[in-house]
């Protein structure tokens, strides 16, 4: 198979058109995939900010249970320390930012993670991030990341699915290999990133697949954009070859309320009502199948759509694509779908969207497909 079928084949599963422009990178590419004797750019060390949140990553075993632990006992400077050769990877220095379990992520640390990174691009601080977070919601911080920040350096979010301390601990090896990756030529221009269990993932597709297992995560419909060891990063996709959309912060407050219904057997309008009385400004369906719910349900949501409400059709299925106009009319009843969003991140995008003044249903649409 050449190198110009596989391209097209990934660019294909994500939804994208390839373009000429992108063919025309593919030679680069292919001199990119092949692997590095050393990720340091001949310039000089890079320069690498590690800013902690918490999680796993920074846990400690709790006798509790076998596999029983605390999040957030570790600061991020100590969780430096703890990896072997990680200094000769870059000049690394450390900040925390909070530490918490990301079940406790929150608005105010996105704010923080993103102004304190956007800071550090703008004055030339630093060649790339490595943030250290919990596994539960770090999908949802790399997309908010990705969604926000005006520069393609490289931010590589890293957590890990067993505490320190405990039998085969995964941190150090995640960390080291963030740090690798965030220092690598090779991950300039892409932005925002995930390292897990020697996978780089980009932001909009990755999900957590399994709730204990070191393999937790996966990019269910275009799969890990490329690999790293101790030795070596890969990418197997092309850097984007269009600019991001980028959405702004509101200046003060919380990002607006977006509820998130999920869709079940049986199912009445009483969450979607609750939630419009609640007071939310937009509303995301984890839907059955292709986005669908009950005629009860989907009354409701017409309820809100009527108040000016935003309403997303996402789903609760893994992988696919939530399509317009199949079961549910969705031109007529001012609905949008999240497309290949899986409910969490649809909610993100959402909330930003409304938080920048756009609600019409066409154009939340429109942004909807556009690239993050």
């Amino acid at each position: 198979m050449s190198i110009k079928t596989i391209v097209q084949r990934s660019m294909l599963v994500a939804g994208l058109v390839v373009g000429a422009s992108a063919l025309s990178a593919t030679s680069a590419w292919a001199a990119d995939a092949a692997p590095d004797a050393s990720t340091a750019p001949a310039a000089g060390t890079p320069r690498i900010l590690v800013l902690a949140t918490g999680g796993t990553i920074s846990g400690t075993a709790d006798p509790r249970s076998a596999i029983g632990y605390n999040s957030g006992n570790v600061l991020g400077q100590d969780l430096v320390r703890g990896v072997p050769g990680i200094e000769k990877l870059a000049n690394i220095s450390a900040e925390q930012i909070s530490n918490v379990g990301s079940q406790d992520m929150s608005d105010k640390i996105w704010f923080q993670l993103a102004h304190r990174i956007q800071e550090a691009f703008d004055r030339n601080e630093v060649d790339g991030v490595v943030i250290t977070h919990g596994t539960d919601t770090v999908e949802e911080t790399a997309f908010f990341l990705q969604s926000v920040l005006r520069s393609d350096k490289p931010v590589v979010l890293v957590g890990s699915m067993r505490p320190g301390g405990s039998t085969s601990a995964d941190g150090p090896g995640n960390l080291y290999e963030a740090v690798e990756v965030a220092a690598s030529t090779k991950s300039q221009g892409r932005g925002v990133m995930v390292v897990m269990n020697d996978q780089i993932h980009g932001p909009r597709w990755i999900t957590k697949t399994n709730t204990t297992a070191v393999q937790a995560f996966a990019s269910p419909n275009a799969g890990a954009i490329g690999y790293v060891d101790p030795a070596s990063v890969r990418f197997v996709t092309p850097p984007p070859q269009s600019a991001r959309n980028v959405l702004g912060l509101p200046a003060a407050g919380p990002l607006p309320r977006v509820e998130i219904v999920y869709a079940h057997s049986n199912m009445d309008g009483l969450q979607i009502d609750h939630a419009i009385s609640d007071g939310a400004k937009g509303i995301v369906l984890a839907g059955e199948g292709d986005g669908d719910a009950s005629k009860e349900a989907l009354a409701a949501l017409d309820r809100a759509a009527r108040k000016g409400i935003v309403v997303v059709r996402s789903t609760r299925v893994m992988s696919g694509f939530v399509n317009r106009n199949v079961e549910v009319d969705d031109d007529k009843r001012g609905f949008v779908v999240s497309l290949d969003l899986n409910p969490q991140k649809a909610r993100l995008l959402t909330q930003l969207l409304i938080a920048n003044g756009v609600t019409d249903s066409q154009k939340v649409q429109q942004a909807f497909g556009g690239t993050w």
